[in-house]
């Protein structure tokens, strides 16, 4: 190899280690996009639920309604459903939390964007699990 070859090979060695050991905040973002993509999910999911329990409520309120019309409906079924939905969207959203905190707490500091809260995220998806969790205690609390 001649000496101009081996210093080129020297050279793109030390661009590929630089351009390994840069900081890169894009991975902090991208595990905070997924975890913001969780919370969207895990939110469609407690609005599911919410909707199924309250269904029912609907249905025996529009059968109340009914000219002349005498129906007996259920709706607990649909409320426990519906509260198994919100319990389950209040899991995934815990989950999620926990699971990025875990991962940003292994990043080094020079991946962490400088002057940025790590914590914000955690404390927003940690309100919302909570928050679905009271949800889903209300609803247990309001089954009939």
């Amino acid at each position: 190899m001649s000496g101009r070859r081996r210093a080129q090979a020297g050279t793109s060695r030390r661009q590929l280690f630089t351009a390994m050991t840069a900081p890169d905040p894009r991975v902090f973002f991208a595990s905070e996009r997924t975890l913001l993509a969780w919370l969207r999910t895990g939110i469609s999911i407690v609005g599911l639920g919410f909707i199924v329990a309250r269904f029912g409520l609907f249905l025996r309120i529009a059968a109340a309604q009914s000219a002349g019309v005498t129906v007996r409906f259920d709706a607990v079924p649909s409320s426990v459903i519906g509260m198994a939905f919100v319990v389950i969207g209040a899991v995934v959203i815990a989950v999620a939390t926990v699971q990025h905190g875990r991962f940003i707490a292994t990043l080094p500091e020079r991946d962490r964007p400088p002057q940025y809260s790590r914590f914000w995220a955690l404390w927003l998806a940690g309100l919302v699990s909570f928050t679905s969790f009271m949800l889903a205690g209300y609803l247990a609390l309001t089954l009939r």
